[in-house]
């Protein structure tokens, strides 16, 4: 019998209005935009699923925190609020706020990297931490099983190490030059796929190992516990907070997009085990970059919000409709035919744009002509995560191809309904089945980082 959808865990206090726009509109619109849905304007979008992060609903308890904000400039009463629910689901000793993922990584990662081109390892770096890297003078490795690249089949935790390729690329590259080994969890350019604890606990038996330093990066770690205690044989009985304890045992340092997981519109996350040294570089070097150590680049009422939001995010009822808004995006376009990254993950529906447009090479970005034509089709946003996200490769300047191009169509939190994900179903299927009508893109400006959000693109005709 075919498993149900539950419904929402929550009551609708609070509307924004959204309008839909003609098909010719929209047309005019996306040309404006260079052909880069990062660059469309949000009133233009009718359904926005271009990311998870920060774009989500802030519950009744959230709002009321946003009110006991202590502003203070150092100190503030806020902060060690902030600071006590970070130390209680992490169990680490040190903790600091930054602005965003991106702000923790640009403080952390220059600490780890004590000589130009030394290596991180990942099961997948997103696109911020593989740019932090390499600003910092190091490479970013990328070792994930391959089950990962077969979009197809099931397989519980397709965003796992490749434990022998990983044990394999620290001797030949010389533990000695290991920056550290990220833990990306879930695994967000792997389709949202979860890491399973055996794994996690094998990475870390291999950096101790060698004496190398791991990072989890947990902008979704709720969602990753949740899969654990769904797939995973012993976890069934424990709690989401019991089974986020064992996953961060297995690291020494937690940097994190609060944007996603902390339930946030803003926010940030560096926590330390038990390094003080680097606890005080980071603690140093955090004040030119974000802010003082109590505020890293927050206000005290972003702090409280976000106390309040990691609490929230561990709630079991939240975390199954979460994922069951996926499933359902994610069973609409199977039933549609569309291909996707199976099973679906935990923050959004992979469309493999690959299998859709093979007709158009990796150069030309296909994942990024099928989220343009969608946002054509009916006012839907979406994002590439392909060979235009993966950018060029720093030392040859070569465009990099991605194994996987993937449209990602991610879901805010608390946000949309099931007859929202209606829409956007109908509206890929819609272009998946005039898929040889599409075409490449060509670049008429190219940033020299992270070029996916502010490039500007054209047809190849």
């Amino acid at each position: 019998m075919e498993k149900k959808y539950v419904a929402p865990p929550y009551r609708i206090k609070m509307v924004e209005p959204i309008k839909m726009t003609t098909k010719e509109e929209r047309i005019e619109k996306l040309k404006n935009a260079g052909y880069n849905p990062f660059s469309l304007r949000s009133e233009d979008v009718y359904i926005d699923l271009l990311t998870d992060s920060g774009t989500g609903a802030m519950s009744q308890f959230q709002w009321g925190a946003l009110m006991q904000g202590d502003e203070a400039y150092a100190g503030s009463r806020s902060f060690f609020r902030f600071e006590g629910v970070v130390k209680d689901i992490t169990n680490y000793q040190y903790v600091i706020p930054a602005h965003q993922g991106r702000g923790a990584e640009q403080v952390v990662l220059p600490q780890l990297i004590t000589k130009k081109g030394m290596y991180f390892f990942s099961n997948m770096h997103f696109d911020t931490t593989r740019a932090h890297v390499e600003l910092a003078g190091g490479r970013a490795v990328d070792v994930v099983i391959d089950e990962c690249f077969d979009t197809v089949n099931f397989h519980p935790f397709k965003g796992n190490f490749d434990i022998e390729k990983l044990e394999k690329e620290i001797i030949e590259k010389g533990p000695e030059n290991i920056a550290g080994i990220i833990m990306t969890i879930t695994n967000n350019s792997a389709g949202g796929q979860p890491v399973s604890m055996e794994n996690l606990r094998t990475v870390k038996e291999i950096a101790v190992k060698y004496n190398i330093k791991t990072i989890i990066d947990g902008a979704r770690y709720a969602e990753n516990a949740f899969f654990i205690k769904e797939r995973e044989e012993g976890y069934q009985n424990k709690s989401i907070k019991e089974i986020a304890h064992e996953m961060f045992s297995y690291a020494d340092i937690l940097l994190m997009s609060a944007k996603k997981d902390g339930l946030v519109n803003m926010g940030g996350i560096i926590a330390i085990k038990d390094d003080f040294d680097l606890y005080q570089k980071c603690r140093t070097y955090i004040v030119p970059m974000e802010g003082f150590p109590t505020y890293g680049g927050l206000a005290g009422r972003d702090l409280e919000a976000l106390a309040v939001g990691l609490e929230e995010a561990l709630d079991e009822d939240y975390l199954r409709h979460r994922i069951d808004q996926a499933r359902y995006l994610g069973d609409k376009l199977i039933a549609g035919g569309v291909p996707i990254q199976y099973p679906v993950g935990g923050h959004a529906v992979f469309v493999d744009c690959k299998k859709i447009c093979p007709h158009i090479p990796f150069n030309e970005f296909p994942a990024q002509a099928v989220c343009n034509e969608v946002y054509i089709e009916a006012g839907v946003r979406a994002v590439e995560v392909g060979s235009f996200l993966l950018g060029r490769n720093p030392d040859t300047l070569e465009n990099l191809e991605s194994q996987l191009e993937f449209m990602r169509l991610t879901i805010p939190r608390r946000t949309y309904t099931y007859a929202h994900l209606d829409v956007v179903a109908d509206a890929v299927i819609s272009v998946y089945n005039r898929r040889e009508t599409l075409v490449g893109l060509d670049f008429e400006y190219e940033p020299p980082v992270l070029r996916h959000f502010t490039a500007r693109l054209k047809p190849i005709k």
